[in-house]
């Protein structure tokens, strides 16, 4: 199918999703890294669900909100990796209008989802270090449930103005999308048309809920190490804040490469294009990769029953 810079169209039928521009002869062997990164994400996070199913122990707040945030990174690598992997191997770049929206759709939906549940954990772990005692009462089932969902749907709503602002702008520049997946500010800057409106709306993302997560994150966790330092001896302040070293650590994989990222998109323009563009793809396939694996090595009951499941496999 031949594609023309120039035609002028209100809503192309296709998108051409370049991969990574400038590195085309590489995308086989750089395919190899992203599809082992996307496997390790999948059965890593099966495996999160799969043990805090099978474990009643495992049947408490913290444990609710470590599943939600697993469905969301499966949710979220595979609504970029597979048709990304497709760019790479079968050179199928070729994405329809309403697929490409879709897509744009679900990766801030769930990035949204994401962020919300780093909140959850954090009021997690404060009510479980600064108010213990109180901790089955506050965080009761129906209270865990009623912020999962209040997660889903903040994340939904907020996500809904991207697709339907960008369906809006009339396309006559190119339908070609310089990256291996629909990005908004991508596909947005191939309008012919003022799209300051798309631009103020993501930013506004940015500052005014991904930050006040930040900030509320933020100030939990500055009463949960005040809480801990008021503990009597170092061994039981290191025992608690091992408790809450899982939960930093998913947070600064998933907000530092965001943080970088905007600011690389903003402030990086005599930065390479294809840096730009392997960096916003390690941003989106990180967090769902090393979210199982520091679950797994440092929360012990995680830990410990996956190495009973394959002992008592092997026996």
């Amino acid at each position: 199918m031949s594609v023309s810079n120039t035609t002028k169209f209100t809503n192309p039928s296709t998108f051409i999703l370049l991969g990574i521009p400038g590195l085309e002869g590489a995308h086989v062997w750089i395919s190899i890294p992203f599809c082992t990164m996307y496997i390790i994400a999948i059965l890593g996070n099966f495996t999160i669900l799969f043990i805090v199913k099978r474990e009643p122990s495992l049947h408490v707040p913290m444990y609710y909100f470590l599943c939600m945030l697993a469905v969301t990174d499966l949710v979220l690598s595979t609504s970029t990796v597979p048709k990304m992997l497709s760019i790479f191997w079968f050179n199928s770049k070729e994405i329809s209008f309403s697929a490409c929206l879709t897509q744009m759709y679900f990766i801030h939906c769930f990035t949204g989802m994401e962020s919300g549940i780093f909140v959850a954990l954090a009021l997690d772990r404060y009510v479980a270090i600064c108010h213990p005692l109180r901790y089955s009462t506050i965080l009761t089932n129906p209270i865990v449930a009623k912020i999962g969902v209040t997660m889903v749907l903040r994340g939904s709503i907020l996500a809904l103005p991207y697709p339907i602002l960008a369906k809006q702008w009339p396309y006559c520049r190119t339908n070609i999308i310089p990256q291996p997946y629909c990005a908004h500010i991508a596909v947005v800057n191939l309008a012919c048309a003022d799209i300051r409106i798309s631009s103020y709306y993501g930013l506004f993302l940015l500052f005014c809920v991904l930050g006040l997560d930040v900030i509320f994150i933020t100030v939990s966790y500055i009463q949960i190490l005040r809480a801990i330092f008021s503990l009597r001896t170092k061994d039981t302040r290191l025992k608690t804040f091992q408790t809450c070293s899982s939960h930093l650590c998913s947070i600064l994989a998933f907000y530092i490469p965001n943080l970088f990222f905007s600011l690389l998109h903003r402030f990086g323009q005599n930065v390479p294009l294809h840096f730009h563009v392997l960096i916003a793809n390690v941003y989106l396939l990180m967090p769902p990769m090393l979210n199982p694996i520091i679950y797994g090595v440092r929360i012990k009951q995680i830990r410990d029953r996956l190495l009973w499941l394959f002992t008592h496999e092997g026996a």
